[in-house]
């Protein structure tokens, strides 16, 4: 299990941060010179060269968005005119994208950010700018929304790219869209005019993703570790009926796919986080402001407690907690990951995604009063990205396109790239690794140098409903 140094600061983290930015700065340039809009997007590199792999397009919007990231945290306008452009010239056909449940990722990577630093007062944007961006994440968030399937008991859920059926863990992260459209004023409108509010159903998205995606030790099956995650459920189309727990990138139905579990861990922190700048009028016909926080906040602990208790000392998993044979490492979880290994690899961009939602649980448990477990969850995250921020995860290398090495996108198909004389994946990125590397030392930059949060909406929006 995670064994964090528990005297690690966030400033302690700074020297590593900006040797990140650094290196991060020639990688964005080298990759946007190699994908130019209208190219097939960047998934994850070969030989350190990012490569396309078509599935669905749900990675361009970390490409442009990690310019915004490298502006944010160092003020060099040329990254922000980069991501003002690269948005304009290549993400509209995400918005309106109807086939994915990938709206998070692609569109508040790229028009969320820019709205937000817009926001910020980080550059000068006018009207016109502003409602540009405004304009895309409202059609992002009801887009998003519309892909809606009902359970047997009359509410409902996101449903993934593999169709109606299907519940990913996953899309909790995305429900950001929905956050920036309602933010905006903004609902989804159905037959006969009806106004469907997009808060709704962020709480009935994320409170099914809690009931049937993540497990408490209550005794749904025999596999049911508290905190474990199951990439998919499965529902029966005709009546809602809960049928099976699923998976697609994960080894079975019955571990726990690290990354899907990782998105869990950052999803529900930041949704408590945004419902903060909800009114208690505004949450009361979803639940109410105390049942709907008690059961994020309940699906934030459950998954980072299971993270901490099933990743090897270093704070970076392997790919998935019930691989077929990691029982050939031995005592792994009592000793740093190794990603050289020659039987499961580790997935690095699980512990970017997953050191992020450690610490912004450590955040919400602070301000309730929960100063010992907030201790225990801020030092699993620090120690977490203080791995990442070192060899042999950053990648130092000037011919290496990627910023966060030893990521897996697909083992189960075998997508990932294994080099000549290894036998498993090792040594490539991902665009999803290098941006959630790039997102949680943001947020470990801004709570150093005492700055406001990082959040994925502005501080705007938030002053404004407090208003």
């Amino acid at each position: 299990m995670i064994k964090p140094d528990t005297s690690l600061t966030p400033a302690d983290l700074l020297p590593k941060i900006h040797e990140m930015w650094d290196l991060s700065a020639a990688k964005v340039r080298s990759i946007d010179s190699d994908f130019q809009p209208g190219s097939p997007t960047p998934v994850f590199t070969v030989e350190g060269k990012y490569s396309p792999q078509g599935w669905t397009e749900w990675t361009e919007g970390f490409q442009h968005g990690s310019a915004a990231l490298q502006f944010d945290a160092t003020d060099d306008t040329d990254f922000l005119n980069l991501a003002r452009e690269r948005t304009v010239q290549a993400m509209a056909s995400h918005v309106s994208h109807i086939g994915v449940h990938d709206h998070g990722f692609n569109n508040v990577s790229t028009y969320g950010n820019l709205l937000r630093l817009a926001r910020e007062g980080r550059f000068d944007a006018d009207g016109y700018e502003h409602a540009f961006y405004e304009m895309a994440l409202k059609a992002s968030g009801a887009v998003q929304a519309s892909r809606w399937a009902k359970t047997i008991d009359g509410t409902g859920y996101i449903y993934s790219f593999n169709g109606p059926q299907s519940l990913f863990v996953d899309t909790i992260r995305s429900c950001r869209a929905l956050a920036w459209a309602h933010s905006l004023g903004h609902s989804l409108m159905g037959e006969r005019d009806e106004s469907i509010n997009l808060l709704g159903r962020i709480v009935e998205h994320a409170r099914n993703t809690a009931k049937y995606n993540i497990y408490y030790g209550e005794g749904r099956d025999i596999y049911d570790l508290p905190g474990r995650a199951a990439h998919e459920s499965l529902f029966n189309t005709n009546n809602g009926d809960y049928r099976a727990p699923s998976t697609q990138q994960g080894y079975s139905a019955f571990s726990t796919w690290t990354r899907g579990l990782a998105w869990a861990m950052c999803g529900y922190p930041e949704q408590l986080e945004y419902l903060e700048t909800r009114t208690d009028d505004e949450l009361r016909p979803f639940g109410g402001r105390e049942e709907i926080e008690t059961f994020m906040l309940k699906a934030a602990e459950a998954t980072c407690s299971f993270f901490i208790e099933h990743t090897p000392t270093c704070g970076v998993p392997y790919w998935d907690t019930g691989a077929p044979r990691l029982h050939e490492l031995g005592d792994y979880l009592d000793r740093p990951a190794d990603p050289y290994n020659d039987i499961e690899p580790v997935d690095s961009s699980a512990a970017a995604i997953g050191a992020q939602g450690l610490i912004r649980l450590a955040q919400q448990l602070e301000k309730r009063g929960r100063a010992e477990d907030a201790k225990k969850y801020m030092a699993a995250g620090l120690h977490s990205l203080n791995s990442l921020l070192d060899e042999p995860y950053l990648s130092k290398s000037a011919d290496h396109q990627g910023l966060l090495l030893h990521a897996v996108y697909h083992h189960p198909r075998g997508w990932d790239h294994i080099r000549k004389g290894r036998k498993i994946p090792c040594d490539e990125s991902c665009m999803w690794g290098d941006y959630h590397l790039r997102e949680a030392a943001l947020l470990v930059q801004r709570i150093a140098e005492g700055k406001p949060g990082y959040r994925f909406f502005s501080e705007e929006t938030s002053k404004a409903v407090a208003s």
